[in-house]
């Protein structure tokens, strides 16, 4: 596979899958109408943080995929946290299991965490580039759990 190719289709998947699953929620969220806890950011800042998280992991997997030697559990750790990472929204603004979602964005946090490691094991750069990505993970991780101790 040529590089651009590579590099193309690993950002591709996460921004189109992103944005379905943005287009499957966009009726049902109600951020805006909630009770956040301290340091909440507005609502209008999410689709714009998450549209460059998606391009940071998919170059990144695009890297670990371009070594030349990526091994079958680099791609399942990667494709593990997309699906737990895009049921999340699902589950919290479609569905409203917001207790459900933060145990499963505990999850997400978890696997997210062991995928920095790998890449980074694998590809230095690989591995920073996800960095930001778990960072606003956790973040979400707290933002869960105070809109649902606020709005329960």
């Amino acid at each position: 596979m040529s590089k651009l190719r590579n590099y193309a289709s690993a950002i591709a998947v996460p921004l189109l899958l992103g944005a379905a699953v943005g287009f499957l929620t966009m009726s049902s969220m109600d951020y805006d109408t909630l009770n956040h806890p301290p340091l909440s950011p507005p609502g209008i800042l999410f689709p714009i943080v998450w549209t460059i998280l998606y391009i940071l992991m998919g170059v990144s997997y695009g890297m670990i995929r371009q070594t030349g030697r990526p091994e079958s559990s680099d791609s399942l750790i990667y494709y593990l946290q997309l699906g737990v990472n895009l049921l999340w929204p699902i589950a919290f603004f479609l569905l409203k299991w917001r207790l459900f979602a933060f145990f499963w964005i505990i999850l997400l946090d978890v696997l997210v965490l062991v995928m920095v490691i790998k890449f980074y094991s694998k590809d230095r750069t690989a591995g920073l580039l996800q960095i930001p990505y778990a960072v606003w993970v956790i973040f979400a991780t707290y933002l869960n759990l105070g809109v649902y101790l606020l709005n329960k």
